[in-house]
């Protein structure tokens, strides 16, 4: 008997669906376009206007039975409806989607649709920060070790319609926000082998405390079985402060920057150990990683446990390693000007990332650009971080910035190392940060917040950044 919280392509022949929520960049198309392909009614709904989700409303202009409705939602749409899908930032609080609820309409996301639909093994990666590099990193190691590999909601990848191109044998690497794992809770499904990078505050403006962001968080092993994997960051308290009470059914496999045979995958004198069944074996050399940064060699271990658990061949995981490049947005050199080196890590998006980010470069002799949107996170320890290890501090507009200025106005004295000044424009900051370096200096694009009073996105943000550097007259 198919149990009830798998779903088939067939069930949405006829069905009407709402999707709440065509974005700006698209976020709902994806959602849209396979639904329709699977002969669906669609009404698409969002409350901006025509003409800013023009870009988005020519993707879907041609298909047929898609109704839009722009500029407000309309009550009767989340009652009379077979399913809503809305986009995974909405929050469950969200008037519209407890009118659905209340009137026992199944409200679901695209990873939870995906959940339901996909009959492949997933490897669901989540964590406050580190979630994309992890994806990419266990592809790596998949495609190198002979698997056919799907990546689901990496960055901006869409979601439902890779669907469409999984084989029998694929597996799926699916990158899963706090908000997407949200949706698992009504379909009780959870990855085979799931991973989480780290815990610590972020989504503050979204979330009332820590409790509700971990609550949406462990959906990811929540449903887990006996059979099934969950690997995480020993090093992390804030992971191990959650799961130190849980009765966990699954297999558990913990990795640690620090010489521990407790873990199952650990680092001593430099190199990789497995603890497999007590054998211990070497299967790389920290010294073959190009990534920089403890926090991604981390990362690559989190990695590397996946898919050696998962019977990946050691000798080709080791080889692997040699192989795997830095991401771009994530402490990407850009270039070199006048002995200045431009590094973008756009993707730092609260101050835990950007703390990362500094402790990397050793000497003191960083240009931060920094600040922009309040997630409502604590600035003390950013702001200490930052006097302690920064020469020049420059701040994109933003509230968090406004924060983050106050903090180090009472830390800093006499050092004088910030320039009071926000910037709205990404030429500017780059132009001034330029001019106030020598050689041998870093600029270091870590804003430690979001920025959507200035971009879209962190991506946007991080594309001008570069473009604005690539600019700078050899």
């Amino acid at each position: 008997m198919k149990k009830k919280n798998i779903l088939d392509k067939k069930w949405f022949k006829g069905k009407s669906i709402v999707v709440f929520g065509i974005g700006e960049l698209g976020g709902g198309i994806s959602s849209i376009k396979f639904l329709v392909a699977n002969g669906a009614h669609v009404l698409a709904t969002d409350i901006k206007s025509r003409e800013t989700l023009k870009k988005s409303i020519k993707e879907i202009k041609n298909l047929k039975n898609v109704t839009l409705v722009l500029g407000q939602h309309r009550r009767e749409n989340f009652i009379h409806a077979d399913m809503i899908i809305k986009t995974p930032s909405c929050p469950w609080t969200n008037e519209y989607i407890k009118l659905a609820l209340k009137n026992n309409i199944p409200v679901e996301t695209d990873a939870s649709l995906f959940f339901r639909l996909c009959k492949n093994k997933i490897i669901g990666i989540t964590g406050a920060k580190g979630k994309t590099t992890v994806s990419h990193m266990v592809t790596h190691f998949l495609k190198n070790t002979g698997y056919h590999t799907i990546q689901v909601g990496v960055g901006v990848t869409p979601v439902l319609d890779r669907l469409e191109l999984l084989k029998k044998n694929s597996i799926v690497v699916f990158e899963l926000s706090s908000w997407r794992l949200s949706a698992l809770k009504f379909t009780k499904i959870s990855p085979t082998v799931s991973i989480i990078t780290n815990f610590f505050p972020d989504h503050m403006n979204y979330y009332k405390d820590m409790d509700s962001y971990w609550s949406d968080k462990m959906q990811i092993i929540k449903y887990q079985k006996k059979d099934d994997i969950f690997i995480y960051n020993a090093d992390d308290n804030g992971i191990l402060d959650k799961i130190k009470n849980l009765e966990l059914k699954m297999k558990t496999i913990s990795v640690s920057m620090n010489n521990d045979e407790n873990s199952k995958i650990f680092i001593r004198n430099g190199s990789v150990f497995v603890n497999n069944d007590k054998k211990i074996k070497e299967i790389a050399k920290l010294s073959n990683m190009k990534v920089i940064g403890e926090h991604n060699k981390r990362n690559m271990l989190l990695a590397m446990s996946a898919v050696f658990f998962m019977g990946g061949n050691a000798s080709k995981i080791r080889k692997s390693v040699e192989f795997f490049s830095p991401i771009k947005y994530r402490l990407e050199h850009i270039k070199t000007y006048n002995g200045i080196k431009y590094y973008n890590d756009t993707t730092a998006t609260n101050p835990n990332a950007a703390i990362l980010a500094l402790d990397v470069f050793k000497d003191k002799n960083i240009i931060l650009l920094v600040g922009g949107s309040d997630k409502k996170l604590d600035t003390k320890d950013f702001a200490n971080k930052i006097v302690s290890r920064v020469k020049k501090v420059f701040f994109f507009k933003g509230k968090y910035s406004e924060k983050l200025m106050f903090e180090i106005k009472k830390i800093e004295i006499d050092k004088e190392i910030t320039n009071y000044k926000l910037y709205d424009s990404m030429k500017e900051i780059v132009k001034d940060a330029t001019k106030s370096a020598q050689s041998d200096d870093i600029i270091l694009l870590s804003p430690g917040a979001s920025s959507f009073s200035l971009y879209k996105n962190e991506f946007e943000r991080g594309d001008e950044f570069t473009m604005e550097v690539n600019n700078i007259k050899l």
